[in-house]
């Protein structure tokens, strides 16, 4: 409160004028902007399904449940057959066993970690050697050279940004190598006169001179999608494979190394290991996640959802939507286009989808949807602020379409 009225007081010394009423009103406006939650919920009606700024994969309503165990008392780290202690890893290490056929898994905070804690543990004083094509920056502007750094690791840059054989990897090994790492430029692509040298061969080469090969697929695919190398595909050709929970897998923020048991064990006891450990919430929601995806229910997670809809399916949601604007005189049409996978995940491969083009001054829209309660983020798409519903998730139907009559209402005459 007094902060609160101080701020008009200031307010007021520069200038603004403000009688009594005024005054209040303004004082209480104040007031209540410092005490909402800044963290609020959004309709994403931009057609990119990772969005990044809007907190990537949406949770399955079994991930959101399993939260409110974890939010109070739990076995955490407590084995409840010997009660004695247990480690909270053991209650997710099985199912990513059983589900990626691997010997053995762990579950860090994030992939930029799970990637950091297998360079520190297993080549921290050695080289590392690496592709020039593959010298990604993340989001933040954080570069796997800056990765490799803070690691301990020695990098060993072989190749060009377009084409690395297999000579330039043989030609670099020396007794200080510790690993051979090939990084998925899951953000970017690089086209025309290229060459790679496929992941069976660098496991060959790898294995050869006695080094590991540490393979960082990045957002992680589960199954086949466009090129995006799978899961699947790499766990039988490297020593640890690293990927993101949050992306297509569809479930929180995590990062996931998967390996042999010995090479999984040296990643657990290392120190590094307690500092970008899974928390408890974020390990309850990957355990639905991954139970989700074990049981053949992977249609339930909103992400998995989303991408495998069908244009004719977005198409009929979107003239559902069409017409109850057109009976409240908001004029708005259909209009073919792309989605995007987002979060670093496809890049440059869209999917089609059918966009609600409204009708009205594009820029204006856009902005009074964003400042709407909830706020609705559409995109703008020749020249018209579009509504894309393949990002519009189940039961916000109503609150989208109150929304932008709302929007439109504040906008035109």
């Amino acid at each position: 409160m007094v902060s609160a009225i101080r701020d008009q007081v200031q307010a007021e010394r520069e200038g603004e004028v403000a009688g009594d009423d005024a005054r209040r009103d303004r004082v209480e406006a104040r007031l209540r902007s410092s005490s909402a939650p800044r963290l609020r919920r959004v309709i994403n009606a931009t057609g990119v399904i990772l969005h990044t700024n809007l907190g990537r994969a949406p949770l399955s309503r079994a991930a959101i449940e399993a939260l409110s165990i974890a939010a109070g008392y739990s076995n955490l780290e407590l084995d409840l057959e010997s009660g004695r202690r247990g480690e909270r890893n053991d209650l997710i290490g099985p199912m990513l066993t059983s589900l990626f056929s691997s010997e053995a898994g762990l579950a860090v905070n994030n992939n930029a970690a799970a990637v950091l804690l297998a360079l520190t543990a297993l080549c921290k004083g050695r080289e590392v050697i690496v592709s020039r094509g593959q010298l990604v920056e993340i989001g933040g502007s954080f570069r796997m050279p800056d990765v490799m750094r803070l690691s301990g690791a020695r990098m060993v840059e072989v190749g060009t940004t377009n084409r690395t054989r297999a000579r330039d990897y043989e030609d670099a090994f020396t007794p200080r190598t510790a690993a051979v790492l090939r990084v998925h430029t899951s953000n970017y692509r690089v086209s025309g006169f290229t060459e790679a040298v496929p992941l069976a061969e660098l496991a060959q080469l790898a294995h050869g001179h006695g080094a590991l090969l540490i393979d960082d697929l990045g957002s992680g695919a589960i199954e086949a999608v466009a090129d995006e190398p799978t899961i699947a595909e790499s766990v039988p050709h490297s020593d640890v494979v690293t990927f993101s929970g949050d992306k297509l897998l569809g479930g929180p923020q995590a990062g996931i190394a998967l390996g042999s048991t010995a090479v999984i064990r040296k990643l657990a006891r290392h120190p590094l290991a307690r500092a970008v450990r899974i928390d408890k919430l974020t390990l309850a929601a990957l355990e639905a996640t991954l139970r989700q995806r074990l049981t053949g229910h992977g249609d339930d997670i909103p992400v998995q959802r989303m991408l495998d809809v069908k244009p004719a399916e977005i198409r009929r949601r979107a003239a559902m939507w069409s017409v109850k604007l057109e009976e409240r005189g908001v004029p708005a049409r259909l209009v073919e286009s792309e989605s995007a996978a987002g979060g670093g995940s496809l890049p440059g491969q869209g999917l089609p989808t059918v966009l609600l083009a409204l009708a009205g001054p594009a820029s204006r829209l856009a902005n009074a949807l964003r400042h709407g309660e909830p706020p609705v983020l559409a995109r703008i798409e020749d020249r018209a602020c579009c509504i894309d519903a393949r990002t519009v998730l189940k039961g916000e139907d109503e609150a989208l379409i109150d929304a932008i009559e709302g929007a439109f209402r504040a906008v035109t005459p």
